[in-house]
């Protein structure tokens, strides 16, 4: 103060309330830049949210005029009800490390001992006089007393310019979204009816939004927390799985492990491994607050992250759904997510801040009822949620199933229950989503099942909820929804389904089985190989060779592999994908594989061909529902009478399962009595490319009746499901198997087929 005396032409000061500030608002220069960008205007008008601190009072829009001959926080000052920028503070900023908005709000009172004395030592006690404004609190991170303006302008270091931005209502309610994991996820995605976080990451190709591990690092930054640590731990498996993996039983040089709730045998000397990741939240202090430590393992680092980002987040989020529990009571679940806390304080005070800013908004209208909602509602339960559904127009036989990708056209209107009064809160022409992995709200997921493409659906309902927070907009609007929701009022949607994306089986597995059935395939098909000691193997139908390049991974007795298929599109990715990876192989000294020789042929798997004679081990796995049906039981007699494996290994699916994954509803007792075929008939393949599904009892007769004529001995299992429960597994097998030896004479009767090699790799080592 003392220092200002000497450039008392330049600043005014007030020893009273301890200020200093230019007796010229701005430097002529940024006077001149203004009047340059808004020609003869004298002012400027900035849009911003008032926040009053008392919660009887709604939040509104109003707009600062800025002119060039007044300071901007001056103007602030007056629309918190002051004289002059004296009694104004300014929070840090808001949001993104990008953003320039910030609280502007009312200075608290200071009462100091001596105001002329020269504060040698120590800091003064600071005494906040005024009502604590429960809103602006939670925005800031910090106590703020009395009104608060919530606003985009003033200068950065990079500019002499005056900066400016509008600040909406809209993103008001946005910023209160984007303080929750949910609200960040389903701000991410775009759309009001996409849901908040989903069930599980599967893989970085289907995740939609945001990823998990950035959800968390922006939820940090939110509530000011240090930056989330992550940390690998490898882990030596024997089996080289993924997921959850426990060691039953050793068998002489084998070793039984439980992987996701099924057994494989592999090995005991394996040198496979897999990534847990362990994530640590603290404080700006560096305090530990919360660490999870999830069991589950993966075979990629990125998996590990995601899977354990997801659970932290998921807690989290539904800690800040369920204000109406006591802290106590959701600390009780930190277990079922692996999770440990060591700073109750920090984390009931997150979760305080979300519920004070509402917690006092209940049966307030307009706005403050909004936010009420926000945090109260449930809107993904299921139950009596939807009303007066109407589906109009012709069924097309095109319908979504788990793992497909329906692509929808939709509008959300708020309306005034028996007035032609209505609101328009959100239209998207596109909006694109899986089934079956939480990626929409729940009701509307259930009504797009129930449509086929070129359908419409018209459906209300009471649930007022984020979805209506995250579509608010500023203006009239706001106006016309705050009239709205004082009355007695609902949601109305329409909904049309533009198309559908199939998707793979693939897809469709890793949405609905934990690992997906090809892989569980393949570990059926592992298990069959150590146990017989096979050292050679022919795949029929092998495709783009997913099943050979899977086998690659695992240490087995085989030797010498080949594969056989009608495709030569299929054969030639096959053929890439298997050299790249021996290659890799021998590159790193040929130890990841016993593997000898690979071949690929092309040709028909229902004619002879010696070069397929002979082998331990065949397998055709989802194979033979995409042949004709009388073409699948040729194959079943050219494989068992002339190709003549030691062990056959058919898998095809069950029909009967399709009731499962296409979310049916099961039948009555008095169905299955009267109408056994009804239900099934409702159901459809599985793939648009399936010539027939069979059932259990069709599967088991086909199998029982071909191992007859061959001499071929014949055992059932399957994996997905439970032979005990009905309706069985979701993927059916049978392996074949024979007892007596392999003799020459079918080379002598058989019409030879020549099949063309497309490739060939023999390992150069002895």
């Amino acid at each position: 103060m003392r220092a200002t005396a000497n450039l008392h032409q330049f600043l005014a000061t007030s020893e009273r309330h301890l200020w200093i500030r230019r007796l010229s608002p701005y430097p002529q220069d940024i006077i001149e830049s203004l009047m340059k960008e808004h020609g003869s205007q004298k002012c400027i008008q900035v849009t911003a949210v008032h926040i009053p601190s008392s919660v009887e009072q709604s939040i509104e829009a109003v707009t600062l005029h800025i002119s060039s001959r007044e300071y901007y926080l001056d103007i602030i000052a007056n629309e918190l009800g002051f004289e002059d920028a004296s009694n104004v503070l300014i929070s840090r900023n808001l949001g993104k490390a990008s953003s320039e908005t910030r609280l502007f709000f009312t200075a608290p009172k200071s009462y100091l001992p001596d105001l002329s004395s020269k504060f040698p030592n120590g800091k003064e006690t600071l005494y906040l006089k005024g009502s604590l404004n429960v809103r602006a609190s939670y925005f800031a991170g910090q106590d703020i007393t009395g009104d608060a303006i919530l606003a985009s302008i003033g200068y950065t270091r990079k500019s002499r310019d005056l900066f400016y931005e509008d600040v909406t209502i809209r993103l008001y309610y946005r910023m209160l979204l984007g303080k929750t994991p949910g609200g960040i996820y389903k701000l991410s995605r775009e759309a009001m009816l996409a849901s908040e976080l989903p069930s599980r990451f599967t893989s970085r190709a289907n995740w939609r939004g945001s990823l998990p591990r950035d959800i968390l690092c922006m939820f940090c930054r939110q509530h000011r927390l240090s930056e989330p640590l992550f940390s690998f731990h490898p882990i030596k498996t024997t089996s080289g799985l993924s997921g959850s993996c426990l060691k039953v039983a050793e068998s002489g040089e084998n070793v039984i492990e439980c992987v996701n709730g099924f057994s494989v045998t592999s090995p005991k000397h394996s040198d496979s491994e897999l990534f847990k990741c362990e994530i640590k939240l603290l404080s700006r202090c560096g305090d530990l607050i919360l660490l999870c430590s999830p069991k589950d393992c993966y075979k990629k680092q990125n998996d590990a992250i995601q899977n354990a980002s997801l659970k932290v987040l998921s807690w989290l989020n539904m800690c800040f759904k369920s204000m109406i529990l006591p802290f106590e009571q959701l600390y009780e679940t930190v277990d079922n997510f692996n999770i440990q806390i060591y700073s109750k304080n920090i984390i009931r005070d997150l979760l305080a801040g979300q519920s004070t800013h509402n917690g006092q908004l209940n049966g307030i209208h307009c706005n403050k009822f909004v936010e009420s909602i926000y945090m109260n509602s449930s809107y993904d339960m299921l139950g009596n949620i939807v009303d007066s559904l109407k589906i109009e127009g012709p069924y097309s036989g095109v319908c979504p199933s788990s793992g497909s990708l329906p692509c929808i056209r939709y509008s959300v209107s708020l309306a005034v229950e028996g007035e032609n009064l209505k609101e328009v809160i959100e239209v998207c022409d596109e909006f694109e989503f899986e089934v079956g992995v939480g990626a929409v709200v729940s009701y509307v997921e259930e009504v797009v099942m129930q449509m086929s493409v070129g359908q419409y659906a018209y459906f209300s309902t009471n649930l007022l909820s984020t979805e209506l927070i995250f579509a608010a907009s500023a203006g009239d609007s706001v106006k016309m929804l705050s009239s709205l929701i004082s009355k007695k009022c609902c949601m109305e949607y329409e909904i049309s389904l533009i198309r559908v994306a199939e998707p793979p089986e693939e897809r469709m597995e890793q949405a609905l089985f934990s690992p997906p059935l090809s892989k569980q395939r393949v570990e059926f098909a592992v298990q069959q190989i150590l146990e017989s000691h096979a050292s050679t193997l022919i795949d029929f139908g092998c495709g783009s060779g997913s099943l050979l390049e899977a086998l690659l991974n695992y240490p087995t007795s085989l030797k010498k592999m080949a594969g056989v298929d009608i495709s030569q599109k299929g054969l030639s990715r096959a053929a890439k994908v298997l050299n790249s990876k021996l290659v890799t192989n021998s590159d790193a000294g040929g130890h990841l594989t016993s593997i000898k020789s690979v071949i690929l042929y092309e040709g028909s798997i229902t004619n002879f061909g010696s070069q397929l004679h002979g082998f331990d081990i065949g397998t055709c796995l989802e194979v033979i529902e995409h042949m004709d049906e009388d073409q699948a039981c040729l194959f079943g007699d050219v494989a068992l009478s002339f190709f003549r494996p030691r062990i056959l290994i058919v898998s095809t699916p069950n029909f009967e399962y399709n009731v499962v994954l296409q979310k049916s509803s099961p039948p009555t007792q008095e169905q299955e009595e009267s109408d056994e075929k009804t239900l099934l008939q409702s159901c459809k393949f599985r793939n648009h490319d399936h010539k027939f599904e069979w059932t259990r009892e069709q599967f088991t007769q086909w199998a029982s009746d071909l191992a007859a004529r061959h001499n071929y001995n014949v055992e059932f299992g399957g994996v997905g499901g439970s032979a005990d429960v009905e309706p069985g597994y979701a993927s059916q097998i049978a392996v074949f198997k024979r007892d007596w030896k392999l003799e020459d004479d079918v080379l002598k009767h058989a019409d030879e087929h020549h099949y063309s090699i497309i490739w060939e790799w023999n390992s150069k080592k002895e």
